[in-house]
């Protein structure tokens, strides 16, 4: 029988206020902004972040995408910006999570880990105790121009139901979910949130239709 789970879902790639407002209303109970990126699709100013942020009403949650290594140079990015979630889409290299979260008191802390195979089950357990949430996306940082995300395709979600089964803080799943294979991912890996951008955009807009076809499949799932 399949679970009545209904995950949280996130919207990413917001390009403005609108989108926001649209994926708002449509159900979304977070929204991604990203900041500046190797490779990928949904970069927007750091202006705009800001004043997309500052419109969003509790308690829908705000998403700093940030490539950012370095813990200032995020810190800097989130004081500017005033998300309330800050999502760090590489690895840290100068200063930890830890470092951060004492920095930026009650602002969630969410890192994306790259599903490639089974050592992404270890990265997850070492992190786990100095986040809010794991985020599992489709990615590879080892390519020339680093994938950190976006890429439209799925990846194993055998590796992160067992991520999920072995944490005990919240994950999102992200990578190549949409409306027509939503219902199988959240059967499967039993998500806190879902996470998604191309598979709810036509010709890069924010699509209602497809949104609403999301959120009727999760209702039947």
């Amino acid at each position: 029988m399949k679970s009545i789970f209904k995950p949280r879902i996130k919207i990413c790639c917001i390009g403005n206020i609108t989108e926001a407002k649209i994926a708002i209303k449509m159900g979304a109970s977070a929204i991604g902004l990203v900041s500046e990126m190797p490779s990928g699709p949904g970069v927007i100013s750091m202006d705009n972040i800001k004043l997309i942020a500052a419109v969003v009403p509790p308690p829908i949650a705000t998403f700093l995408l940030t490539s950012k290594q370095d813990v200032n140079e995020i810190i800097k990015q989130h004081n500017y910006c005033r998300t309330n979630t800050i999502q760090i889409c590489d690895d840290l290299m100068i200063g930890t999570h830890r470092d951060l979260k004492e920095a930026l008191p009650g602002i969630a802390i969410v890192q994306v880990i790259h599903v490639r195979d089974k050592e992404s089950i270890g990265e997850a357990l070492a992190i786990q105790n100095d986040v809010d949430a794991i985020l599992l996306d489709s990615g590879n940082q080892s390519q020339q121009v680093k994938e950190l995300g976006g890429t439209g395709k799925t990846h194993n979600w055998e590796v992160s139901c067992k991520i999920r089964e072995k944490l005990n803080i919240p994950i999102f799943l992200a990578g190549g979910i949409k409306p027509n294979n939503i219902a199988q991912a959240i059967d499967q890996v039993h998500p806190f949130g879902i996470d998604l951008c191309s598979g709810v955009r036509t010709n890069g807009k924010l699509d209602e239709i497809k949104l609403q076809q999301l959120f009727n499949n999760i209702k039947r799932g």
